[in-house]
């Protein structure tokens, strides 16, 4: 069974970056999937990102693009999120999730979850 660990979260001005990053235990990372979701106080969980097993294959929400970018270092076991120009609206909880095949913003492709990492964007 994969692990996943986040880090990277904190607090930071409106306008700011953070890059996220997500390691798991697993020799054979190269061979998931992971997506990026996020859980804002009092709101479902929604799809941020994902990238495919071999990096080729990226998604974004609407929400974030030009401004998030997901990558994968498979030598690293680790994917990472960067974000830029962040608003107060993207303060939540950021999970990572690791899937065999399935690369989308649709959590009910994941089955393997991290225990996620707090981003808070004061305006």
């Amino acid at each position: 069974q994969v692990q996943l660990v986040e880090s990277g979260g904190g607090l930071v001005p409106a306008g700011g970056s953070l890059r996220l990053s997500c390691t798991a235990s697993t020799r054979t990372f190269g061979t998931y999937a992971i997506g990026w979701f996020r859980q804002a106080p009092g709101k479902e969980r929604e799809g941020v990102s994902c990238i495919s097993s071999n990096g080729g294959t990226t998604n974004y929400a609407d929400s974030v693009k030009g401004r998030f970018t997901v990558s994968k270092d498979n030598a690293k076991n680790t994917a990472y999120l960067q974000m830029n120009s962040l608003k107060p609206e993207d303060t939540a909880v950021y999970y990572c999730a690791s899937d065999r095949y399935y690369c989308g913003l649709d959590l009910r492709g994941y089955n393997t979850w991290g225990q996620g990492t707090q981003v808070t964007v004061s305006s």
